[in-house]
């Protein structure tokens, strides 16, 4: 039944609440939301949420799930560590959307009583992380929320790393992102109120925001390059070690400033195809805002990423970041 999982969840199909797996057995724990529990935990076994869907059109992240719930399915793989599986938005990936009516991914903040879809759907996420958690205390805790940018992107696999004044990133997560090929970092720099950073945030686990290529239809996927990625994914669901690279051979950045949209007439002056991490010089201009007037580049280089000029009044329209050192 696991290899279906996916498939109910986006077509609204009931699915059994509970049924044996090779090393353990599943739990139903809601719409789109299916834990894993092992009989014997691994060596190195995290209790891990991976998370997809929450934008409901980037696919690529949900068809590599799916294979890894398959091949659990089959017997290829063995379960060896508590998982948390969520599909974030079954009704926008039903109607090929990345949201329905807000951005999903800007609510998952504790005390957030907007009335809505979305935000009932956040509301219900974190009580299903918060949850897991709880069930599985003597564990590190991860989160990998898989998404997709919607442009091409100079680093087509990189990693937001949300800000937290307490959790620092453990240096085996840097090397174990490297060793799935991812090739850049962006580190944030405040809160963001994300999936990835609701876990960090109230959970001190170590989490991330993982770009896997470009959002694009189901069926029109090239997983070939996330290849090196199912296999960190593999190895976590066994509760093994998964390969690790030495951490400089990802580029890093931080985030130095965000770039708000305040007015109607607000508009980014690059061009709409603009891949992320394009880089400008000094003294470019940006964006025009009735309200809040120019944004221009400082007397450093500036790389845009998340460019989206058509974001809701006062949500992000872009991330300008500068180069960072990578971890000792």
């Amino acid at each position: 039944m696991l290899e279906t999982w996916l498939t109910h969840s986006i077509d609204g199909v009931e699915f059994p609440a509970q049924g044996p797996l090779p090393g353990g057995r599943f739990r139903r724990r809601g719409d789109g939301l299916l834990e894993l529990l092992p009989d014997q935990p691994g060596p190195a076994a995290h209790a891990c949420v991976i998370s997809v869907g929450i934008h409901g059109n980037e696919t690529a992240p949900m068809e590599l799930l799916d294979a890894l719930l398959k091949q659990l399915a089959a017997g290829r793989l063995r379960l060896g560590a508590p998982l948390l599986v969520i599909l974030g938005s079954p009704p926008a990936t039903r109607q090929g959307t990345r949201f329905i009516n807000t951005n999903l991914n800007r609510l998952f903040r504790r005390g957030m009583d907007d009335p809505g879809m979305e935000p009932e759907r956040a509301r219900e996420l974190m009580a299903a992380v918060d949850a897991f958690f709880i069930r599985h205390p003597d564990l590190p805790r991860l989160h990998y929320d898989l998404h997709t940018a919607i442009r091409k992107s100079r680093f087509p696999r990189f990693v937001v790393s949300p800000w937290s004044e307490t959790t620092a990133v453990e240096t085996n997560q840097w090397r174990w992102l490297a060793g799935a090929a991812i090739q850049a970092v962006l580190h944030q720099h405040c809160h963001s109120w994300t999936f990835s950073h609701y876990s960090k945030h109230y959970h001190d686990a170590q989490a991330f925001t993982l770009e896997l290529g470009r959002a694009l239809p189901f069926g029109h996927n090239d997983l070939a390059p996330l290849a090196p990625m199912e296999r960190l994914l593999q190895a976590l669901l066994e509760g093994r070690e998964p390969v690790a690279e030495p951490p400089d051979r990802m580029v890093f950045f931080r985030v130095e400033q965000e770039l708000l949209r305040h007015g109607e007439d607000f508009r980014l002056t690059f061009a709409d195809d603009t891949p992320n991490f394009s880089e400008f010089a000094p003294g470019t201009l940006l964006a025009e805002d009735g309200q809040q007037g120019e944004t221009r580049v400082g007397d450093a280089p500036l790389s845009v990423i998340f460019p989206n000029a058509a974001v809701e009044i006062g949500a992000r329209a872009a991330l300008l970041a500068r180069p960072s050192p990578p971890p000792e």
